[in-house]
């Protein structure tokens, strides 16, 4: 007897990298044969933040959870010929793992060694370095206040994040998915369940299964679900500069400070955190030229060689910002089961995205995540109160 039963309708809302992962690993997936729509209001993705990111990957986190997604990420970002061309060709994504080096004082010392416990109980490369030996292997680099520095040495480092958001896309439309330019303004629901994607100016996209992953815009889209989303847009400013210093093998380097900077190319990108009671919600996406004066002297600090350097351009972007605990929230909706969350990634969204993208789409098409357990990010710690706290947030 011939199945009668439609294809399941999957609609996405937001055509980023965290929204275009869902909609390939749905695609690919052999169990599922349902019809993938993803919503887009900005195709040129002028404010997204996969396209403004500094666009880095990191084994050095805190949480087991987030060290396998970023395991499974950087072998994903390494065989990304094998999963995302389309029709012999191959995207390009520039993956330089060049690994990630926290510095700590004496105060922060204690954290980076328990860090590392973790981290080596999962299968972590990564070195602990007193200040002796960092000075013999970055000598460029001022030691004189540290205590230690952890040192990624593979699966760390950064990539064109904007070429991994197109590949995604690219991969995503030549497997079927659809690409609407709208903007979506909520989620329709009934009974305990989501029945379609409101659009602005009234129309409605019906659907089985909806995904919110709209990035810093995902909040307003919530409204009316009975769950109140902690995320916001917090901007983030990227400063690049130039230099005559020479720093051979230069990792990312995250400074005591929070401080972070990077080659790239023949100068170097940097960023920080606004000072505290400055990181305003939804701020507008204007460079704060002040900011870039502290991370002078900060970087002159550091390394002594940046005392001289010239700003060349610089850009802002939004960390879609999880208040509760800086982690993702994944998963269904405590209330309504049909809609997923994908949100609050807190600036690790590009080197999440392909773990996310495929546990999604296990979720939908098998009802479970049967490759990695995802559980821990789940929505359901928004009701109950319970943070994942995550100690290494840059």
């Amino acid at each position: 007897m011939r199945n009668t039963t439609p294809p399941q309708k999957i609609v996405i809302a937001g055509g980023g990298v965290i929204g275009s992962a869902i909609a390939y690993f749905l695609a690919s997936h052999p169990r599922f044969s349902g019809e993938v729509t993803v919503i887009e209001r900005d195709p040129t993705y002028a404010q997204a933040s996969s396209a403004l990111s500094a666009s880095s990957i990191r084994q050095q986190f805190s949480q087991p959870v987030n060290i396998a997604v970023s395991q499974f990420g950087i072998e994903f970002l390494r065989n990304i010929h094998q999963h995302l061309a389309v029709d012999g060709s191959v995207p390009e994504i520039g993956l330089a793992e060049r690994g990630y080096l926290y510095l700590a004082t004496d105060a922060g010392a204690p954290t980076l060694r328990e860090n590392h416990a973790t981290q080596r109980a999962m299968g972590v490369e990564v070195a602990l370095l007193e200040p002796a030996q960092l000075r013999q292997r970055f000598p460029w680099l001022n030691v004189d206040d540290l205590a230690l520095g952890s040192l990624g040495l593979s699966g760390e480092g950064w990539f064109d994040g904007y070429g991994l958001l197109m590949a995604f896309k690219q991969k995503a439309r030549s497997l079927g998915v659809q690409y609407v330019k709208a903007e979506a303004t909520g989620f329709v629901h009934s009974a305990g369940r989501v029945t379609a994607v409101a659009l602005q100016g009234g129309a409605q996209l019906p659907c089985d299964w909806a995904v919110n992953a709209a990035g810093a815009w995902a909040r307003p889209l919530m409204a009316g679900t009975g769950l109140d989303l902690p995320v916001y847009g917090r901007r983030r400013c990227v400063y690049a500069f130039a230099s005559p210093a020479k720093t051979p093998g230069c990792p990312l380097v995250i400074d005591t400070s929070g401080l972070w900077f990077r080659p790239e190319g023949d100068i170097w990108i940097c960023g920080l955190p606004p000072a505290e009671g400055n990181d305003d919600n939804d701020a507008p996406l204007e460079v704060d030229h002040e900011l870039f004066d502290q991370a002078w002297l900060t970087l002159a600090h550091r390394v002594p060689g940046f005392e001289a350097l010239r700003l060349q351009r610089a850009w802002a972007g939004y960390y879609e910002y999880n208040t509760l605990d800086h982690n993702a929230l994944l998963g269904p909706h405590p209330l309504l089961p049909n809609l997923l969350l994908a949100n609050g990634f807190s600036g690790h969204g590009l080197q999440q995205s392909p773990a996310v993208g495929r546990g999604l789409a296990e979720w939908i098409s098998e009802g479970a995540y049967t490759s990695l357990d995802l559980s821990p990010l789940a929505a359901g710690r928004l009701v109950n109160g319970e943070a994942l706290i995550e100690k290494n947030v840059i």
